[in-house]
């Protein structure tokens, strides 16, 4: 048996929404941005406090929406703002979660030498 392995896109809405919204509203908020393929990606949202997080996706039969509250402090959105979404990269989103500046962490290059002195 063969296993089809894939990475879903991470995308993260570039503003502030109202965290009554559930799955519906959500999903809403993405078919308004003309955002065609719902099953195909992970959407994060965050609030105007700036510490809480949902992660809307698809999986298998119906949409899921995960929900992360900080207890201490507030997640990274400094350049947040305009319209439409921004994409992300798995350790993105590991750095964004963990509470980290990931938008400044995302300008960090790992150095590679091929000869060392």
């Amino acid at each position: 048996m063969q296993v089809k392995l894939y990475a879903k896109k991470i995308w993260l809405y570039r503003q502030a929404v109202d965290f009554r919204r559930g799955i519906d509203g959500l999903l809403g908020l993405l078919s308004t941005d003309g955002e065609p393929h719902l099953r195909e990606g992970i959407y994060l949202f965050y609030n105007s406090h700036r510490d809480k997080v949902k992660c809307l996706t698809w999986h298998k039969n119906g949409f899921m929406l995960l929900y992360k509250r900080l207890e201490k402090g507030r997640f990274d959105f400094s350049e947040m703002g305009k319209k439409g979404m921004i994409e992300m990269t798995e350790t993105e989103l590991g750095w964004l979660l963990a509470g980290l500046e990931w938008q400044k962490m995302r300008q960090w290059e790992e150095l590679n030498y091929d000869k060392f002195s």
